[in-house]
């Protein structure tokens, strides 16, 4: 249940500043060493493999990013929900964020419309 809301935790931001100017050093830097990412039906984890997934996403595709909302569930929860427009397949989507926070850095990822 959403309590909440709120403006993301600098991590978060710094995370999605980087992930959107493919700044893959700066949006690794992000995670913990045994964080888990989990995006489009795969999970990815650790360092080496959530790297490779950042590399890989930045890449895919040419899109436009759009912050429409930032909740926090609890202390180390939060949801931010982004508006994408692109070349991927289906154009538009608005997709859900959830991280999970682990002394000031994020745990897990999981991103699902």
């Amino acid at each position: 249940m959403v309590t909440a809301r709120t403006e993301p935790p600098e991590t978060i931001t710094r995370y999605l500043n980087a992930h959107r100017a493919r700044h893959t050093d700066i949006a690794i830097g992000t995670f913990a060493d045994d964080a888990t990412v989990i995006d489009d039906g795969n999970t990815y984890t650790g360092s080496a493999a959530i790297r490779e997934w950042l590399a890989h996403a930045a890449n895919e595709y040419t899109y436009t990013v759009e912050l429409t909302g930032a909740e926090r569930v609890d202390d180390a929860t939060f949801v931010v929900t982004n508006h994408l427009e692109g070349d991927f397949p289906g154009g538009v989507v608005d997709l859900r964020y959830r991280f999970t926070l682990r002394d000031g850095l994020i745990e897990r990822l999981t991103i699902e419309p």
